[in-house]
C-alpha cells in the first residue's frame, strides 16, 4: 500500500498536503480508494463553500458503495478537481496525484495538529 510521507492523514482516510501558498490539497488515501473499489462518480462541492473540520466535503460513488470524504480542517473550497467529472477513476489510478479532490484555504486557526503523519497512518491501516 502506498502511503507518501509528504502529507498528513486523517483516521477517516483523507490526506492533505500544503502548497507553498498555504492552500491544502485534499484527497483520499490508497487504502480508501482500494476499499471503495472502482469509482464511477465524485460529487464535488461548490467553489467558495465554507466547510468545518469533520464535515462532509464530497461523496465518492463506486461500484460497491458510496463513501463520504470529510474535510480534514475548517476552510473554504478554492478549487475542485473538475477532471473527476469525466474521469472519476483517477481517484483509483492516482489517489495522491491526479485523483486529488479539492483545494482548501484553511481558516485562521485551522488545527492541523489533529492529523497524523504517514507512519501513524500506516500503523492505523495495518490494524484494519
Amino acid at each position: 500500500m502506498n502511503i507518501p510521507e509528504d502529507r498528513l492523514y486523517t483516521s477517516a482516510h483523507e490526506w492533505i498536503v500544503r502548497g507553498d501558498d498555504g492552500v491544502l490539497t485534499v484527497g483520499i488515501s490508497d487504502f480508501a480508494q482500494d476499499a471503495l473499489g472502482d469509482i464511477v462518480y465524485v460529487d464535488l462541492p461548490d467553489v467558495g463553500s465554507d466547510v468545518a473540520a469533520g464535515e462532509t466535503l464530497a461523496e465518492v460513488e463506486s461500484t460497491k458503495s458510496v463513501g463520504e470524504v470529510y474535510s480534514p480542517v475548517s476552510g473554504k473550497v478554492v478549487v475542485v478537481n473538475t477532471s473527476l467529472d469525466d474521469q472519476p477513476e483517477l481517484v483509483n489510478s492516482d489517489p495522491y496525484g491526479a485523483g486529488w479532490i479539492v483545494k482548501l484555504a484553511p481558516s485562521d486557526g485551522a488545527d492541523l495538529s489533529v492529523l497524523i503523519d504517514s507512519q501513524a497512518y500506516g500503523a492505523l491501516v495495518a490494524e484494519l
